[in-house]
């Protein structure tokens, strides 16, 4: 078993968090990880992204190939497009509806998720909507761990230990709010897995 994922978005999305998070789950679960970032301009906004790569053997290298990886994870639509080339021809694109509009013109939202919903495989989440849902606005990233949970060789339940860990010095409501948003993001992908 193999599975290699691109996840993008741009800075102060927590894209690296969400690596890292899935990473430790993985590595939980008795799972090999290799993880590289490209920061980007990070700290205006720009582009972010990380290849994670998890397997049942040993892993060489955390580089992962055009038309090879198994899954685009982005926090953000027009993001999720500039790494389609990585997609494996029977691989998934999960992105968030939800537009950081960080450059003028940003691109029609409407044609660009029309676009999206066009390709063979697509996801696209309502991170926003979720994450206010779950009581917690800033909990984007956790709702597409959750929806993005479906398609993971990991255990849903060692995802949510690490969620624990990750948010208990910020409280139990914090991490309350951090689990809803997760388990509404598993709802939300649930399709995705059959």
């Amino acid at each position: 078993m193999k599975q290699d994922i691109v996840l993008a978005g741009v800075g102060g999305q927590g894209v690296l968090s969400l690596a890292a998070l899935i990473a430790a789950a993985a590595r939980d679960d008795g799972l090999h990880v290799k993880q590289g970032e490209v920061h980007g301009m990070a700290q205006r906004g720009g582009a972010v992204h990380a290849n994670l790569r998890i397997a049942d053997a040993p892993i060489h290298s955390d580089l992962i190939g055009n038309g090879s990886a198994e899954m685009i994870l982005s926090m953000e639509p027009l993001e999720s497009l500039r790494y389609l080339d990585y997609l494996a021809p029977e691989g998934t694109l999960v992105t968030s509806t939800d537009p950081v509009r960080n450059m003028d013109p940003y691109p029609d939202l409407d044609e660009l998720l029309a676009h999206i919903r066009h390709l063979p495989r697509a996801l696209l989440v309502d991170t926003a909507g979720l994450a206010r849902e779950a009581g917690l606005p800033k909990a984007s990233n956790v709702v597409m761990v959750g929806a993005a949970s479906t398609l993971l060789p990991i255990r849903p339940e060692l995802v949510e230990i690490w969620i624990r860990k990750g948010f208990e010095r910020k409280g139990e409501r914090i991490v309350d709010a951090n689990l809803r948003a997760f388990r509404l993001g598993r709802e939300a992908g649930s399709w995705a897995a059959t």
